[in-house]
Formats: structure tokens, C-alpha cells, sequence
């Protein structure tokens, strides 16, 4: 993994979290450029290195999340510009989504068009008070193109989602929640501590059952029924060899927390 990125701040935390912090706080953290290069390269990364790391923690400095796509930096530019620039964002989405790691966005602002899309693209979400989604491309004469009008209705439906995308109208953390979009919502000063929680549980159990049952819920998703079934069965039978099986079950009998190495 990167040691530093210039538009990134990473703090690895105990127990194998990384807590990633997109850091351009001057322009609400909107996605230019170099952002997306960022996150694109930092995700990809875990698909070769995982560096022993057990959960990521997505979120933002300062008040906002992720403002969508740097409108600035976008001025001007030709249509072959405009284009190159979002086949980098739709290679980050794609390395989020691929991600074997678990995700959480932890939203503490503004999460409007491609922050919306990042949130939606994490395997869960944890949100301010204070946040807000919206995905307004429509209102600039484009639509969606970072995974929005896919997993935003994964989340919250087909008919929800169509009333969101297609008016760009803005909603609360608490309407987020109750659609499905979002886990909890908490006050802000109470989000990181709220999201470390969740994450220190999750890296606490086993690294390659957690990978395992995050690859079986979203490719069975992606099937059949029966052929989710198998898939499982597959994803299982991966973990009987496994050492940490067998600490599990051990730790289980003597009555002791489970020391889990990742093997």
C-alpha cells in the first residue's frame, strides 16, 4: 500500500482498520482528478496487498463528505478531457466495489452526486446528523455515471431511487436511513467512534470468513437463488482448512477470545 497520496489522509488504526480521509476540505472534497487517481490506486492495491488490514473506513475532512465531481476543474474542458477524466472515475468505483475488504463510509457532510455514488458503492454507511445525499447530475445535463443509478436502487429500490435521479432532489441522513441507504445515523460528534465500533467488532472476527461472506452476499446477489446456494457452499469449504477454523472452534471450548492470524 502507498505510503502517502496528495489528496488522501490514511490512519491505520488498531486491529487492522485503515481509516482513509478524503482530504481537500478547500473544495468541499469534491472529486477531481487526482482524487479519483487516489482512491483508484489505493483500492486496486488491495486487490493484490491486503497488508494485513481487516476493514476500511471511508470519509471526509472537514464539513463535507464528497461534493460530487470537481465542477471547477471541470470547466473548460474538451469532451475528449471530460471523458478521459471519468474513465478514472468509473475505474475507482469499480476498485471500491471490488474491494475484498469490508467498506463503511462514515458520512459526516455532504454526500451529493459522485459522494453519493462512493457512499453507495461501500458495503455499508454510517452518517452524521448533519449529512446530506442527493444525486443532482440531471440538473447539469448529465446523469449518474459512477455506479449511481445501479446501486442506489440496490439500497433503496427501483421507484425510490427513479424519484432521486431523476429530479436530483436532496435528502436528509435520517430520510437515508429509513429508505436503507444508511445503517445509523448519529450526531457528528459521535460518527468516527460509532463507525470505529462497528469496524473493530467486524476486524475481531475472522479475516477470511469476513472476505468470504462479503464475496458470497455480493455475487449471490447477482444470481439465481440456486446458484447462490452453490456459490456459498464454495465460498464455506474455502474455510474448513483453514487455521483459523480451527482457533475459532478451539477458542469456543476454552472459553477464551479467538486469537485470528488470517490463515
Amino acid at each position: 500500500m502507498p505510503p502517502t497520496f496528495s489528496t488522501l489522509t490514511l490512519s491505520r488504526r488498531d486491529n487492522g482498520i485503515l481509516l482513509v480521509t478524503l482530504n481537500r476540505p478547500e473544495a468541499a472534497n469534491a472529486m477531481n482528478t487526482q482524487l479519483g487517481l487516489d482512491l483508484m490506486a489505493l483500492f486496486e492495491d488491495f486487490s493484490v496487498d491486503l497488508d494485513s488490514l481487516r476493514v476500511v473506513i471511508l470519509t471526509g475532512q472537514g464539513r463535507a463528505f464528497c461534493a460530487g465531481g470537481d465542477l471547477k476543474q471541470r470547466n473548460g474542458m474538451t469532451d475528449e478531457q471530460w471523458q478521459a477524466q471519468h474513465l478514472v472515475f468509473e475505474r475507482m468505483l469499480r476498485a471500491i466495489l471490488a474491494c475484498p475488504l469490508p467498506v463503511i463510509a462514515a458520512v459526516n457532510g455532504a454526500a451529493y452526486g459522485g459522494g453519493c455514488e462512493i457512499a453507495a458503492a461501500c458495503d455499508f454507511v454510517y452518517a452524521s446528523t448533519e449529512a446530506r445525499f442527493a444525486l443532482t447530475e440531471v440538473t447539469l445535463g448529465i446523469m449518474p455515471g459512477a455506479g449511481g443509478t445501479q446501486n442506489l436502487p440496490r439500497a433503496i429500490g427501483e421507484r425510490r431511487a427513479k424519484e432521486l435521479i431523476l429530479s436530483g432532489l436532496p435528502f436528509s441522513a435520517e430520510e437515508a436511513e429509513r429508505w436503507g441507504l444508511v445503517n445509523w445515523v448519529v450526531p457528528p460528534d459521535e460518527l468516527l467512534k460509532a463507525t470505529l465500533a462497528i469496524a473493530d467488532r467486524i476486524a475481531a472476527n475472522g479475516p477470511i470468513s469476513v472476505r468470504q461472506a462479503k464475496q458470497a452476499i455480493g455475487r449471490g446477489l447477482q444470481m439465481s437463488l440456486a446458484d447462490g446456494l452453490a456459490f456459498e457452499i464454495e465460498a464455506y469449504n474455502r474455510l474448513i482448512s483453514t487455521a483459523d477454523r480451527r482457533e475459532g472452534v478451539l477458542a469456543f471450548n476454552e472459553g477464551r477470545k479467538p486469537n485470528f492470524q488470517g490463515k
